[in-house]
């Protein structure tokens, strides 16, 4: 595992290089690609730059968020398929092959059946295109009751779930966006994980969650930096995918206004410094 900066996570922008020298001095071991900002440079002829900027810092890359709109109307899901293959095949020359997204859990028009047939088609069409390109497709399940709460129709909401979507999807490339908060709220344990193969795990998110709020009160978009206040069991989430030998990267998403209210260098210094801190805990 290594630490990893996924820099819209904590609020803070900028062009690659400005992100990776942040990345750097964060104390972070990786960063997430900016797949568009990658393709302009493919098509400058500027690739190897990119690898070189990595290779100078010491820094991995993390992974590149899918850049398809599987969630709404048809036409805009056919825009973003027809795109996918030449960013894809973009990663594959950078070596960039983890592509993380998120599942809503809930649909107001469309029942559960009929809302798990068309991710299942959807998202298996982008991890064809994926696996063509030597790339592997994350999944992210959202936890919260809340979230589901007042809903007309309930989607996927925990990790047995997930994983049986990712196995109907049948394209051998597809596991988890894990991360620790949607695994605490949805009531998730330890052993959940450690039964886990590794190559189930894609990518990884860490964070808190505030003291003194019940698990199924907890609402999605108020968190805190991993560790911070100790509600999540940060050390048997790391313990645990440590165990399992997965390699990837473990980004920070707090979802914190504050952070997103600091210069950008005291942002990211801030949760690099929370990142070491549950790394240290963890033995890692």
């Amino acid at each position: 595992m290594f630490r990893n900066l996924s820099a819209g996570a904590i609020g803070v922008g900028g062009n690659l290089d400005e992100l990776l020298a942040y990345a750097k001095v964060g104390g972070f071991e990786g960063l997430d690609l900016d797949i568009g900002q990658a393709q302009q440079r493919a098509a400058a002829g500027r690739l190897d730059g990119i690898i070189a900027a990595y290779q100078d810092l010491g820094l991995r890359m993390g992974g590149w968020g899918l850049p398809v709109d599987f969630r709404g109307a048809e036409e805009a899901f056919q825009e973003g398929l027809a795109r996918l293959p030449e960013l894809a095949a973009v990663a594959q020359q950078l070596g960039c092959t983890r592509v993380p997204t998120w599942i809503l859990p809930f649909h107001e028009e469309l029942t559960f059946e009929e809302n798990y047939q068309r991710h299942r088609s959807r998202l298996q069409a982008c991890a064809q295109v994926l696996s063509d390109h030597g790339c592997c497709l994350g999944l992210e399940f959202v936890g919260p009751k809340t979230m589901r709460q007042a809903r007309r129709y309930e989607f996927i909401c925990d990790m047995p779930g997930m994983l049986r979507l990712c196995d109907d999807i049948g394209t051998g490339n597809v596991g988890l966006l894990l991360d620790c908060w949607h695994w605490y709220t949805s009531h998730g344990t330890v052993d959940d994980i450690t039964a886990l193969r590794p190559e189930q795990v894609v990518y990884v998110h860490v964070n808190d969650a505030p003291a003194g709020v019940p698990v199924d009160e907890q609402v999605d978009n108020v968190r805190a930096l991993p560790g911070e206040t100790g509600v999540i069991d940060i050390k048997g989430f790391l313990c645990a995918l440590q165990q399992i030998g997965y390699d990837g990267p473990v980004a920070p998403e707090p979802f914190s206004r504050k952070l997103g209210q600091m210069p950008p260098l005291e942002a990211v210094h801030i949760t690099g410094a929370a990142m070491d801190r549950i790394w240290a805990l963890a033995g890692l």
